[in-house]
């Protein structure tokens, strides 16, 4: 059940900050300065992560990542612990967050631009924070369990 809520909650959390960018994007456009390192800005990424694949049919994109949704959603599932359930969850809401805007918009709302001097890391947004910790959480799961393994 964990996994679900947390599939539904980084799904909205996702949506309604990209709904405040879109509403601002007139203002974002330019950029605005948060704090030295990092902007708001409002940008559109046809393409899938650092903008790789731009240009490919939009519909192509939708179906590579719903099929890998359904494929996280059967482990999810079969997710033996709590913390596999979560990870698979944000992993999910975050994919299905960038699936709406490729629908809506034929492109994914990128607003989170983080900088050093004049070296931009590409613009991203909070879906893709929920697949990357999402991924992360997988990863230290099975270190757990591998440690619990070991001590056995």
């Amino acid at each position: 059940m964990i996994g679900v809520f947390a599939a539904l909650a980084a799904f909205a959390i996702d949506q309604i900050t990209k709904a405040i960018v879109v509403a601002n994007a007139a203002t974002l456009s330019a950029g605005i300065s948060v704090f030295p390192g990092f902007n708001l800005v409002f940008y559109r990424n046809d393409g899938v992560t650092f903008g790789m694949l731009g240009g490919a049919p939009w519909w192509s994109l939708i179906a590579l990542a719903l099929a890998i949704c359904v494929w996280l959603g059967v482990m999810l599932f079969r997710a033996e612990n709590a913390v596999e359930t979560l990870a698979y969850g944000a992993i999910i809401g975050g994919a299905l967050g960038n699936v709406i805007d490729r629908v809506r918009y034929r492109a994914v709302t990128d607003f989170l631009d983080f900088y050093i001097g004049t070296t931009h890391w590409p613009a991203f947004n909070l879906a893709d924070v929920f697949v990357v910790s999402g991924v992360g959480l997988l990863l230290a799961a099975a270190w757990i369990s591998a440690r619990r393994s070991i001590k056995s």
